[in-house]
């Protein structure tokens, strides 16, 4: 007869990657964002995307050769639209890869685009199981679903669980939109801030955020709070995309955004990248519309829906970010040795487009998240790179 599983309550020091952990009565839910900071937005896309765990793994050490985690996720399912991929839990052994599994049962929040109503059904508790693990002592790693708001139940393994010890490795805090938040990547340890961060021997802290990416104070005050060694921000496409400022507010807000973060991390190496390409986008503003025509034929996609003659008026396109971007960069850095920049065509280009166009004119899929992360790392990492060697 098989043992009985041993159930450990899963506490903080077995969660790595969330900034708090809410008691819910589906379970321990954790958040990107701390309470005061979701007390000050209201708005559900944000809501949504800080509560998806990007990111978020628990980490321990243990011999058990099975290890079962009961989970409620809450799955999306869009009217009209082909399914969206189950979410993936990645299992990491040692820091390699060990296994997937995606979780069963849950809640549905299903999403009627047209109209923009969302309605929620509630399911039973789900679970993933991984057995065959090795009968030694190891760390272990379960990487949550970066698109699955996901409430913690129950760990259960075939041997005692203890915290794993503090990695020593360096921390790197990124904050970014969708792309950075996971978008249409294969797992949670593809995202490409996950690929870079395993690139670069360091502790990821995502703060991406699909759609939410918008300068919001309170995600730099939030930032200027966690401790960190590194910190990148990827600022730009949601600022298009959901059209929410004029040219002449942009370069102050930018300056507000790196002041606050600055009186938490003053010497922290700080990079900020502009957007990556994306064609609707260069030197069309936004708002960012779905495209209804597609939807028609089961394919999610998105549209442009600004005219270009609105530049004159101050409206925001990519290039006219990443200018400003670029030059307030150039000026701080002349007094901040610890900021650099970084234009975002380096990681995804005109050339990797035609290559791996963006399947919803919008966001990357598997193989540019992996090129993205891939580049991050190669000059985020670099002997003579931003994040080279250097301790916050």
């Amino acid at each position: 007869m098989p043992s009985a599983l041993i159930t450990t309550p899963i506490t903080p020091d077995l969660v790595r990657g969330a900034l708090e952990l809410e008691e819910t009565p589906d379970g321990l839910l954790p958040h990107r964002l701390p309470a005061w900071a979701r007390a000050q937005c209201s708005d559900g896309q944000l809501a949504m995307a800080e509560s998806q765990p990007s990111g978020v793994r628990l980490v321990f050490r243990t011999r058990a050769t099975v290890v079962e985690l009961e989970t409620v996720p809450t799955k999306r399912v869009y009217v009209g639209a082909p399914p969206r991929p189950e979410g993936l839990y990645d299992l990491l052994v040692d820091g390699r890869p060990a296994g997937q599994a995606s979780a069963t049962g849950g809640n549905t929040v299903t999403i009627d685009m047209s109209t923009g109503q969302a309605e929620m059904s509630s399911g039973p508790v789900g679970a993933v199981r991984f057995e065959g693990l090795p009968d030694t002592r190891k760390t272990v790693e379960i990487w949550l679903p970066y698109n699955e708001i996901t409430a913690l139940v129950a760990l259960r393994t075939d041997a005692p669980v203890e915290p794993a010890p503090a990695s020593g490795r360096r921390v790197w805090l990124h904050h970014g939109s969708s792309i950075s938040h996971g978008s249409d990547a294969a797992s949670p340890t593809t995202v490409w801030p996950a690929l870079a961060a395993a690139a670069g021997d360091v502790d990821l802290v995502n703060l991406g955020f699909g759609g939410s990416a918008l300068l919001d104070p309170f995600v730099a005050r939030t930032i200027r709070d966690t401790p960190a060694d590194l910190i990148s921000l990827k600022i730009g496409i949601n600022l298009v995309n959901t059209d929410l400022m004029r040219l002449r507010a942009l370069g102050p807000a930018v300056h507000g955004f790196l002041d606050t973060i600055r009186d938490g991390h003053p010497d922290t190496p700080l990079l900020v990248v502009s957007p990556i390409l994306c064609p609707m986008h260069e030197d069309t503003p936004g708002p960012t519309a779905f495209d209804f025509s597609r939807l028609a034929e089961g394919k999610l996609a998105f549209t442009a829906s600004g005219d270009p003659e609105e530049r004159a008026e101050g409206k925001l396109t990519l290039n006219a970010v990443r200018e400003e971007l670029e030059q307030v960069v150039a000026a701080r850095a002349k007094e901040d040795s610890n900021l650099s920049y970084l234009d975002g065509r380096a990681l995804y280009g005109e050339q990797d487009h035609a290559e791996l166009p963006l399947p919803d004119g919008l966001h990357p899929d598997a193989a540019a998240h992996r090129l993205i992360g891939k580049r991050f790392a190669a000059h985020a990492f670099a002997a003579d790179g931003p994040f080279a060697g250097a301790v916050d």
